[in-house]
């Protein structure tokens, strides 16, 4: 029971004696790195205290809650200026020690406030004084089946409830039934639309007791090829022990097998295991993977779930009932009761980078995480960072390579199609067109790639010039035709479509560029009859969207799939035979040195959509440079070639990994106020250089951003490069703290990212 505040005067001991005053050391989310001193509640027994334990303190003029992390028997501030705890919120540690030492590390590293960290690690419902309470926390499970009046109802006849549509057709694919601990995985407010469907007589329900976690899988394994054989063996040979392997496998290669068969060891041994994704459109098909191969209850940790979902699954990690994690980037903070093996899926995803805030790379606590419980990490790709063969190359991570696809899937060819001089017909070139047609009348499935959502980037006036701009960035509106509106993709904001030009009236507005929705529009002019599927972020806005059209695909209703990114990566379609990547050219010219990385890791994960299953697969690059070398080093001599050149150009530069970044960022609403905060921060930093003597410590700025008005404010950076890290950290440890004492650093917001992946 929580230890509540009954007063603040320290109340006579026995014989009169007065008590010696117990103080706590408290870690409460807020800007300043310290963490603050507080007396213990009058009624609290020091003995039953402990860190970790969730504290309810005031702050300020208002209450919050921080986390213990000492009891100290001295403070060093004066005891008449401390103000006493109100409550005390739990009655044993809601953190262990691993995830208080995992905070401890990540706040040193990223230079973040410790209470900051430890907000990330809780789910809301705990930062806001709620106990940790699941609704299966014994471990009690309903079950869900299809009933027999719900037997002959089809799916496809409750198109005007796509929801209840969504889990009549994941329940048909399961007669046994789902049990509760599954269903909490399915994204959006699944028990309403269950109770609809029990209403109508459709589903029925049962109580089926405690669920064991047996390891036994109730799918049989798949065959393993040697290469698949030999990284299982490594993998379960470190369990125990902190070993870093790059699984390095081509797209389709049976990486996913491999995780199962890892964590089907991992359970015979009565551990858990941590499974990361870069997005939540890679969850669902993972958890259906996952629930197919082992008979046990899967927490689940994502931003589409609810606060008590996220909670629930927090807990049942936790308390061990959950031996399987699987979540997205903050997830690499659940707590785990018998942690065995923590794989990254997609290692090389720029999503593991959090780019507000906290901002922590989940793949890199990841790697610390592991290495701190004595546990192996598996980094999967197909397409590995250069930071992780940089690794693999310094010996820190073993390679296991996985060279070939799984089964008998081949290698999709890959060929650019040269565009210059040709006719193109809302960018779609008549070789692409007639490529489609011809795998369309195979009863095959093409998969159009584009890298921009919305209907047109640009809006034109053709009389004047005039160009729809956002006032708050500097960037075009974006024009989504389907909802009439003019949006900005920088800042959110958005306005109806003009029906005249603001400047000088005229009716002659254009739509230039394109985007997934324009593209969409011309097919289904192209192709008339064709079922077309466009995945993106306007199409999956709402809930269950994104699975209801990949169920459409699966299904093979959909024959041309459209989207962008979030069709790149992970995603099985054994029915693709053609894929078409529409705009090459957008990443090949950039002033970011990562662009080209990024470029051909995105080429080669769209490219492995195609040919997965027993068709062949053909890949088709539309671009005005056929001839760039990056194109012709990626095609003619693969991946790997490219990273290696790649990453000899950096070591000839001296850019990451063969260096360390840190960016300090500034932003406010006056022009000036940026650069003029950010100057006398790098004068600030070069009396701490030269203890260093000048050990390869470089300030490069301040300059403007490359986008250097966002969301009404303006923004400048400084970028701090060091050959060596530990000199890197050393700087920012002397630094930082003297940031807040500069003459109008209030004017501003700053904020520092180590490690920085993204300049704009």
């Amino acid at each position: 029971m929580p230890l509540l505040l009954k007063g603040t005067e320290i109340k006579p001991g026995i014989n009169g004696a007065m008590p010696i005053p117990t103080f706590l050391r408290v870690a409460i989310p807020s800007p300043v790195h310290s963490n603050f001193d507080y007396l213990a509640p009058a009624e609290c027994n020091p003995a039953t205290l402990a860190p970790g334990m969730r504290v309810r303190v005031p702050f300020g003029k208002t209450k919050t809650i921080g986390i213990l992390v000492e009891v100290v028997a001295h403070s060093a501030v004066d005891n008449s200026r401390l103000r006493t705890a109100l409550e005390i919120l739990d009655g044993q540690p809601l953190l262990s020690a691993d995830l208080l030492q995992l905070a401890q590390w990540a706040s040193g590293y990223y230079h973040y406030p410790l209470g900051g960290v430890f907000a990330n690690m809780l789910p809301a419902l705990l930062r806001r004084g709620k106990a940790p309470e699941a609704s299966n926390s014994r471990g009690t499970l309903r079950r869900w089946r299809i009933t027999p009046q719900g037997a002959t109802i089809t799916p496809d006849s409750l198109a005007r409830a796509p929801r209840q549509a969504a889990l009549m057709r994941l329940l048909h694919a399961h007669p046994e039934g789902l049990n509760s601990a599954q269903f909490i995985q399915y994204p959006g407010d699944w028990q309403s639309t269950l109770r609809a469907l029990i209403n109508k007589g459709w589903v029925g329900t049962e109580k089926v007791g405690d669920m064991e976690n047996s390891p036994q899988p109730r799918e049989q394994c798949l065959t393993l090829n040697p290469a698949q054989q030999e990284a299982v063996t490594a993998a379960c040979n470190a369990l125990g022990n902190f070993q870093a392997f790059l699984l390095d496998g081509v797209t389709g290669s049976g990486k996913t097998e491999v995780y199962l068969q890892i964590i089907e060891q991992t359970l015979a041994r009565g551990l858990q295991a941590l499974v990361l994704v870069p997005e939540i459109g890679l969850t669902p098909q993972l958890i259906e993977r996952f629930q197919r191969r082992f008979n046990l209850p899967l927490a689940v940790l994502h931003s589409g779930m609810s606060d008590r979902e996220r909670l629930s699954a927090w807990v049942m990690a936790r308390g061990g009932q959950a031996s399987i994690i699987i979540g997205t980037r903050s997830a690499v903070f659940t707590p785990l009761k018998n942690p065995g093996v923590i794989i990254i899926d997609e290692e090389h995803d720029t999503s593991f980078k959090q780019q507000d805030g906290f901002r922590y790379s989940a793949r890199d606590v990841a790697v610390m995480r592991a290495h701190q419980a004595n546990i192996p990490v598996i980094l999967g790709s197909a397409t590995p960072s250069l930071e992780s063969l940089h690794n693999v190359n310094s010996g820190r991570y073993h390679s296991l390579k996985l060279p070939e696809r799984a089964g008998s899937a081949l290698h999709p060819s890959i060929e650019t199609l040269d565009v210059r001089h040709q006719p193109m017909d809302d960018n779609l070139s008549q070789p692409l067109l007639t490529l489609m047609a011809r795998h369309l009348a195979q009863d095959n499935q093409v998969l159009l790639f584009l890298n921009r959502r919305g209907y047109a980037p640009t809006l034109l006036c053709h009389d004047c010039g005039w160009v729809a701009e956002c006032l708050r960035c500097d960037a075009h509106l974006t024009l989504h035709q389907g909802t009439r509106l003019l949006q900005c993709h920088h800042c959110g904001a958005q306005r109806a479509l003009d029906k005249y030009c603001p400047a000088c009236k005229s009716a002659d507005l254009r739509a230039l560029g394109y985007g997934t929705e324009r593209i969409e529009h011309a097919l289904k002019n192209k192709f008339p009859g064709t079922l077309i599927t466009r995945i993106d972020r306007d199409s999956t806005r709402l809930k269950g969207a994104l699975q209801t059209l990949l169920d459409g695909v699966h299904s093979g209703a959909s024959q041309i799939l459209l989207g962008t990114q979030m069709l790149a990566k992970g995603h099985h379609f054994p029915d693709v035979t053609l894929v078409g990547i529409l705009d090459t050219d957008q990443g090949l010219f950039s002033a970011d040195f990562r662009a080209s990385e990024r470029m051909a890791q995105l080429i080669l994960q769209v490219a492995g959509r195609a040919g997965r299953a027993e068709k062949p697969g053909q890949v088709v690059l539309q671009t005005h440079h056929p001839d760039h070398p990056l194109l012709q080093l990626l095609l003619t001599q693969g991946y790997h070639r490219f990273a290696d050149a790649a990453l000899a150009e950096r070591r000839e530069v001296g850019l990451p990994p063969y260096s360390s970044l840190a960016l300090l960022r500034a932003e406010a609403s006056h022009r000036d106020h940026p650069q003029q905060f950010l100057n006398q921060a790098r004068e600030a930093a070069q009396a701490f250089i030269q203890p260093l003597n000048g050990a390869g410590v470089e300030l490069l700025g301040p300059v403007p951003a490359p986008m250097e008005k966002r969301a009404g404010h303006y923004r400048a950076h400084l970028l701090i490069q060091a050959t060596r890290r530990s000199d890197l950290h050393q700087l920012l440890d002397a630094w930082l703290p003297g940031l807040k004492k500069i003459p109008g650093q209030g004017k501003v917001r700053w904020a520092l990212d180590v490690d920085p992946t993204e300049m704009v």
